[in-house]
């Protein structure tokens, strides 16, 4: 699972995962599902071929408040129990045969299937998408909590013939019966089944093949078609170099990719099927702010990290984290050069050091570590260790331990073992330094960096030097400044330094053409001298839709009598997809005394305030609760919309949603009004403001 949006990781904790079960070894799994969009339900049937191992009396399996309306083993009705954790069923079982175990059974998942979109008018927004991290795919079927069950699944989904099925595997075939359509998919290799997963939705695809000829499938909505070259840019070249770094080649029968919307996390690796965010589909200008590159990286490399090798529980996380970070880290080198990956290294090595210094530093086999630390701390494991053994020592060291775990589960001291076996080094400090101890080696790795980086050494010997010396700041950091040639290092002086310059620096610094330079020199600057205005005004051209609304809201509060000019210049631009440039301009079009006739003010209004609406994404949604609630009063239908984000299935947006709404509790007459207004209430939205009011 990826990056910019934490996790809890209690969920891969040993302490709560399924039990294992030795004397059985599930084999194959044969899966039937027909899905209801509006009740949410779902009726499945699954066939498990397993074998033997030891004669035992019961077999169970995980499900979650499900029905079960026939249980067969080998044809034949057998005894067993349900309850809302699990199926048993009990029989005696010779060692070293094989059965068959075939549950009818319905169930309306509480989670892990989320249904999009059903109550809207748009067709563009109704999916349905599964996210089973861990341990979850037991909400919607009959399958393992335990992570070291490897079972090869096929799956057939029947649904609707308007919509577009993708799953695991090869499509096999589709069926089409009385408006209805079965597709089959098949896979070939055995996995954990938290990595099962579908997605229905509209979608077009670009298919391609990899150098291996493995086929790679880039899922995209039919109106993003002239957005798929730079939402999947580079992806074919990230495909490649991770085959030929890892030396391993890709396990699974193809690729797919598909974005989904109102994801829980930024992407996930399903076996051969990663879901990612639709907040990554974006235009060229925004792949400058935000692109998909390194999340379709490290899913990526969660096939063979975590896909092919699994954990054996969350002692070994960063088996999967922090591998998947750093091979991405190392396609981003291969893609962007060395200077982009030292200093992305750098920025982690500063998170984590933070981290550390707030007494929130954990150790990389802690299971409740936070991502950060499973993610960034892991990911310096690996460099570090390769920095120590070599290169040549490092990959035969990953291809051993691939090898040899494939299709399995696998310890990190399993993975040491390996690497071990082709280098000299003691291992046992490394162990000790980066894996179990908690404290973060920042020393070490500022030594790191400064051997492998020039501008980084610059950079740190720049630190040192501005808290020595009795020059001034601006003095050291313009000798420094005109010195290299460095556009990351000049854009770190100015995010980490830019109190520190006179406008006559910045003046002079806006020369560069580079975007990221004028981007950090437009954010660290809050109101504009007229020395600058000219400089800032240019920022509204850069191709970077940051700057842009960074720069039109500097302007628009620094100098009141140009307003109308700057709306004009940035009228119809969208931004992001969280329209971070279009909810700015209409918050201040609208605030703009003598721009809009009554009409046009009237629509902007109302397009602004529509923006909070469940048809948009949770990211545009958010931005404009943010924008809305610093400047007007909600009004009752934001209300409205601010109850049934409280109770969103994405927990980032429910959180911010909740602060908000325990803000406007706060205020008698707001509070008076949230609770006429849940009088119109049902359901979760309901329940979950009574609970609040009743608590306040």
């Amino acid at each position: 699972m990826k990056l910019t949006f934490s996790l809890l990781f209690l969920i891969f904790s040993g302490l709560i995962f399924g039990q294992p079960q030795p004397a059985i070894d599930f084999l194959v799994g044969e899966i039937e599902l027909q899905i209801e969009p509006i009740t949410q339900k779902i009726e499945g049937k699954v066939t498990y071929l397993f074998e033997v191992n030891q004669k035992t009396d019961s077999v169970f399996l995980d499900a979650k408040n499900m029905n079960f309306t026939s249980v067969l083993l080998n044809g034949k009705k057998v005894r067993y129990n349900e309850n809302k954790e699990k199926i048993t069923f009990y029989k005696k079982l010779k060692a070293g045969r094989r059965y068959d175990l075939t549950l009818l059974y319905t169930t309306i998942p509480k989670q892990t299937v989320y249904f999009l979109g059903w109550q809207d008018s748009e067709a563009v927004n109704k999916q349905i998408w599964t996210q089973g991290q861990g341990k979850y795919t037991s909400h919607w079927l009959p399958s393992f909590d335990d992570m070291t069950e490897k079972v090869e699944f096929d799956l057939s989904i029947i649904f609707d013939e308007d919509y577009d099925v993708i799953a695991n595997g090869i499509l096999k075939k589709t069926e089409l019966k009385d408006g209805y359509r079965t597709w089959v998919f098949d896979m070939k290799k055995p996995m954990s089944s938290y990595l099962l997963a579908f997605a229905i939705g509209q979608y077009e695809s670009k298919n391609s093949k990899s150098n291996s000829g493995i086929p790679l499938e880039l899922y995209y909505y039919p109106k993003d078609s002239l957005n798929v070259e730079p939402t999947y840019r580079y992806t074919g070249q990230i495909f490649n170099f991770l085959n030929d770094e890892i030396g391993i080649d890709y396990p699974w029968q193809n690729y797919k990719q598909i974005p989904v919307r109102d994801f829980l996390y930024a992407g996930m690796e399903n076996t051969g099927t990663t879901l990612f965010s639709d907040g990554f589909v974006i235009d060229s200008i925004a792949f400058e702010d935000k692109n998909y590159v390194n999340v379709n990286a490290h899913e990526m490399a969660h096939q063979w990290f975590g896909n092919l090798v699994t954990e054996r529980d969350g002692n070994h996380h960063w088996l999967h984290e922090g591998f998947a970070t750093f091979y991405a880290l190392l396609a981003e080198k291969e893609l962007f050069g060395e200077d982009y990956f030292y200093w992305k290294l750098y920025k982690s090595a500063r998170q984590l050091q933070k981290l550390a210094q707030q007494g929130k530093a954990e150790a990389l086999t802690d299971p409740l570590a936070s991502s950060l630390t499973f993610y960034e701390k892991g990911a310096w494991a690996l460099y570090a260790l390769r920095t120590t053994i070599g290169d040549s020592a490092f990959r035969k060291g990953v291809q051993a331990y691939l090898n040899k775990f494939k299709y399995s589960n696998a310890t990190i001291s399993d993975f040491i073992k390996e690497v071990q076996r082709f280098t000299d080094s003691d291992l046992k400090e490394f162990g000790q330094t980066w894996l179990q101890d908690r404290n973060f080696p920042y020393e070490e790795v500022k030594k790191i960096l400064s051997t492998s980086s020039v501008d980084i050494k610059t950079y740190l010997d720049l630190q040192q030097e501005l808290s020595t010396s009795s020059m001034s700041n601006e003095e050291i950091i313009k000798r420094v400044w005109m010195k290299t040639t460095s556009t990351r290092l000049k854009e770190n002086i100015i995010l980490d330094y830019r109190k520190s310059l006179s406008d006559s620096f910045i003046k002079e610094a806006f020369n560069s053409k580079d975007l990221k330079i004028r981007q950090a020199l437009c954010i660290t600057t809050d109101r504009i001298p007229v020395i600058l205005k000219e400089a800032f005004e240019s920022l509204l051209e850069d191709k970077s839709y940051i700057t842009v609304e960074n720069a039109l809201y500097r302007l628009w509060i620094s100098f009141p009598d140009d307003r109308i000019g700057y709306l004009d210049k940035t009228k119809g631009i969208v931004g992001l997809p969280n329209k971070n440039v279009r909810l700015v301009w209409l918050l201040l079009a609208v605030l703009t005394k003598d721009y809009l006739n009554d009409e046009q003010k009237e629509s902007y209004t109302e397009e602004l305030f529509g923006y909070t609406s469940p048809e948009y994404s949770f990211e545009v949604r958010q931005n404009a609760f943010s924008l809305l609630s610093e400047v007007f009063p909600l009004t009752d239908q934001n209300i409205a919309d601010l109850l049934n984000a409280a109770v969103h299935h994405s927990w980032q947006f429910r959180n911010y949603a909740r602060k908000l709404l325990e803000t406007l509790l706060k205020d008698e007459s707001e509070k008076e009004r949230i609770i006429e207004l849940s009088k119109k209430l049902k359901g979760k939205e309901l329940r979950y403001i009574k609970s609040k009011l009743e608590v306040e």
